[in-house]
């Protein structure tokens, strides 16, 4: 086999692993346990993107936006109708309760970046 052909194989190979890699390898971060309180980081995305909090009990997650990008100046949670604004260094203290056990998304103003609350 030529040497272009090697070359347009092994890319070929690399660019397929890249992609599986980048749509199905990657895992939701959480931050590791049941919790009341949460801290998340929205800088190119959502940090925890996962959280875990107990059903029944009201909780407040706690957003501080540190990226300037115009689609994470909001946050949405569809499902409980709550739309608020995220200032830059600022922290926006949400409450909710979740009834039962279950899960609530969350999504930037253009449901460009997702994160999850689970109810245990």
């Amino acid at each position: 086999m030529s040497p272009d052909k090697w070359l347009v194989l092994v890319g070929s190979g690399l660019t397929i692993g890249f992609i599986y890699w980048f749509f199905l390898g990657k895992k939701e971060e959480g931050q590791g346990g049941v919790v009341e309180r949460a801290e998340i980081k929205v800088a190119g995305g959502y940090s925890p993107a996962l959280v875990q909090v107990p059903a029944g009990k009201k909780v407040t997650l706690v957003f501080t936006r540190t990226d300037p990008t115009d689609c994470l100046e909001e946050i949405v949670f569809p499902d409980l109708k709550i739309k608020k604004t995220l200032p830059m260094n600022q922290p926006v203290e949400i409450e909710i309760k979740l009834d039962k056990p279950g899960e609530c998304s969350w999504h930037c103003g253009m449901s460009m970046y997702h994160g999850k609350v689970i109810a245990i």
